[in-house]
């Protein structure tokens, strides 16, 4: 879309499930960039509205309940308190955050389904779909998990493949168990309604084939989908807590959370208009975080509807085919709405070397880090975009946050900041001095500023946000450099008229500093402008020399930032091991149903020797093995290469299933199963014999 032709910007950011604080990761991957974005858009002067809020609807909510042994009204309104707080005082500038429980959302929801049903869209089929005879109810997707029959994957959800990345549906797992009884599920028919995705392929390729710019991770992604070809998918769920569906012989049905949960971006928006008076927080389960000065402009259907509207959906990776080939299809089949314009996922960001986990609780929750430290909302900030998983996976370590804020925030900007005010103070009263004579140092200076803010821009503008703040930091090296290579403090004793260049520039400097950096730290710019005593500029008075104008008072220096001790990330890291150790206590499957001694007999298990291992291309966790197995040689494939080299395991004992029905791995004949045990922690070790045995020595 040509940035001409726009009058105004939708910003949506994912919605974060609220069984749960929201983390480090989640930061890193939407909401940090989003926010930075919208801030950069408002500095700008555009028309923007910033969207998100609680998805309440979710399966895992309803899990989250039933561990607790309470209702899932008591979890959503407890998580969407702490996640909206913890959101608010990090500085996250939501128009609104608003929640899928809102009487407005079912309403926004409900019509939007009927639209389609009375248009034809959907298709009413009945099909098998799994069933806990011990729990007595319908499984939602979220609800099974199984072996994932493209990548081997053992942990994949009913829904959706978290290690390959494939959308499922339930019944294409292999060996599916229930997560609420652990017990194997039964097929029964039920009836649903479907929305015929197949129908919108040609319009879905078309449109993605225009965003050929996107970042390569989601266009790639797109495309696989698409030239794997779509298929039918259920918008309706047997479940009691969610979205009732609005049609005849639809009771004890819901809608389907992926399709609720983006339109509540829409009812937010709604909301948004409706609730003018609403700013602040008040507990009751009908309200939410609203600003108010952003609803007195337009109706909320300008920001869906136009084409002069820019959409963009900041997610992650794990949610591109949910907003990339879902939710335009839906779009696509009531017809009002505009399309997404772009949709910069980011990657995972894992902790300390470890992909993070909530149910081990291997974390950095934001309402903690709050907490311990506080008043450092722009540290984390800062860190957090300085490595943020753009275009790849990125690891957060404490160390590394303790060493960027100490030799970045603390010797770089800080330390530029301070000298100026404090000798701006010292030798001129706290008085911004006249510009005297310019040099030919100087003018460079000048220049060099000038084309920062340019600079910034197309990075920010194009959601490349690490290089974006890494250019800001450029420019209060450009300061420190300059104050170094000028020594004012030196030349104060015979050249005053220079000096008073040299900080004049210097202070010039700071104040393109507090512009340019307000939308990464928004905070470090407040305390910024508190020193200038000033305020009011906008992105494009940025780059200037004459921001400050001569004799303006500065006020005292305050500190931006200060030296995190090795205590302060000691004690973080320890916490980090002690709460995994004491909240993650070993989890014992429940023991399957009885078989019969016939069953047991049946299963050929022997000890077989490694002879060859290599690693299945384009997957992450299948090895390729050949075995003697003492009857043969034959080819397994097995998912451990997380956890195994190939090189590593030639010459090794197993136990090996000789007897289980071939089944075809990414094209490769499987023949047999290894044995392993698996821990709490999910570490997958062999099942050996203590002694070695010859290859084919039966195991009973």
């Amino acid at each position: 879309m040509d940035k001409h032709n726009i009058k105004r910007y939708t910003v949506t950011a994912a919605l974060p499930y609220t069984n749960g604080p929201v983390h480090i990761g989640h930061l890193a991957g939407v909401y940090l960039p989003a926010d930075t974005y919208v801030r950069y858009l408002r500095s700008q002067g555009r028309d923007v509205k910033f969207i998100c809020g609680s998805d309440e609807n979710g399966v895992p909510i309803t899990l989250k309940a039933k561990k607790e042994g309470t209702t899932p009204q008591e979890i959503v309104d407890r998580y969407h308190k702490i996640i909206g707080d913890s959101f608010k005082e990090f500085g996250v500038s939501f128009d609104i955050y608003h929640r899928t429980s809102s009487l407005t959302h079912h309403q926004t929801a409900e019509d939007f389904f009927e639209k389609l049903y009375n248009d034809g869209v959907f298709t009413e089929e009945i099909t098998e779909q799994y069933f806990d005879e011990s729990a007595g109810q319908f499984l939602a997707d979220r609800y099974i998990t199984g072996t994932c029959p493209k990548c081997g994957n053992e942990n994949a959800y009913g829904d959706q493949c978290e290690s390959c990345g494939s959308s499922l549906n339930a019944t294409d797992l292999i060996s599916p168990k229930s997560t609420l009884s652990g017990s194997a599920p039964v097929l029964r028919k039920t009836k649903n309604w479907f929305l015929p995705l197949d129908k919108y392929e040609n319009r879905l390729r078309e449109y993605i084939e225009q965003h050929k710019e996107w970042k390569p991770n989601v266009y790639g992604q797109c495309l696989s989908w698409l030239n794997a070809g779509l298929q039918p998918r259920a918008m309706t769920r047997d479940l009691d807590w969610g979205v009732k569906v609005p049609v005849r012989d639809a009771a004890g049905k819901v809608l389907y959370v992926w399709f609720d949960a983006p339109i509540g971006y829409i009812s937010a928006t709604k909301e948004l208009f409706n609730y003018a008076k609403l700013d602040v927080w008040n507990p009751k389960a009908e309200e939410f975080y609203i600003n108010q000065n952003e609803v007195e402009k337009g109706n909320w259907e300008q920001y869906w509807k136009d084409p002069a509207t820019k959409l963009v959906h900041f997610i992650g990776k794990d949610n591109i085919v949910f907003h990339c080939i879902i939710f335009p299809a839906m779009l696509m089949a009531h017809g009002e709405y505009i399309l997404a314009d772009n949709v910069p996922a980011n990657e995972f960001l894992n902790l300390e070397g470890q992909k993070i986990s909530t149910s081990k609780n291997w974390a950095v929750w934001l309402n903690e880090y709050l907490t311990d430290f506080e008043g450092k909302q722009d540290v984390l900030r800062y860190v957090l975009t300085a490595t943020a998983p753009e275009t790849k996976d990125n690891d957060f370590t404490w160390k590394d946050f303790q060493a960027r804020n100490n030799n970045e925030l603390v010797a770089i900007l800080g330390n530029f900041v301070n000298r100026v005010v404090v000798l701006t103070h010292k030798y001129f009263d706290g008085k911004v001095p006249t510009l005297m004579e310019v040099t030919a140092e100087d003018q460079a200076v000048i220049e060099e500023m000038k084309a920062f803010p340019d600079r910034v821009a197309a990075s920010l503008e194009n959601y490349r946000f690490r290089e974006a703040l890494a250019e800001v930091m450029n420019l209060a090296r450009l300061g420190n450099k300059y104050l170094a290579d000028t020594e004012p403090w030196k030349l104060i004793k015979t050249d005053e008229d220079r000096v008073r260049t040299i900080l004049n520039l210097s202070l010039q400097i700071v104040a393109n500093l507090e512009i340019l950096i307000e939308p990464f730290l928004p905070f470090t710019a407040e305390k910024i402008m508190r020193m200038l005593n000033y305020g009011g500029y906008q992105w494009n008075d940025a780059g200037s020399h004459t921001l400050l104008r001569r004799g303006h008072d500065i006020h005292q220096p305050e500190l931006l930032f200060e030296k995190i001790e090795d205590a302060a990330v000691d004690a973080q890291i320890e916490k980090l091991n002690n709460s995994r150790q004491a909240n993650t206590p070993a989890v014992v499957e429940p023991a399957k149903d009885n078989i019969s001694f016939e069953q047991f007999a049946a299963l050929d298990i022997r000890v077989a020797t490694i002879i060859e291992a290599e690693k299945v291309q384009k997957t992450k966790k299948l090895l390729k093995l050949k075995l003697d197995t003492g009857i043969d040689q034959r080819t397994v494939v097995s998912g451990i290469a997380e956890h195994y080299e190939p090189a590593d395991i030639i010459g090794r004992q197993v136990s090996v299933i000789v007897n289980l029905a071939p089944r075809e791995i990414k094209g490769i004949q499987s023949q047999g199963m290894i044995l392993m045990a698996e821990d709490d922690q999910a570490k997958l070790t062999f099942v050996s014999p203590a002694d070695k045995m010859p290859a084919g020595s039966t195991i009973r």
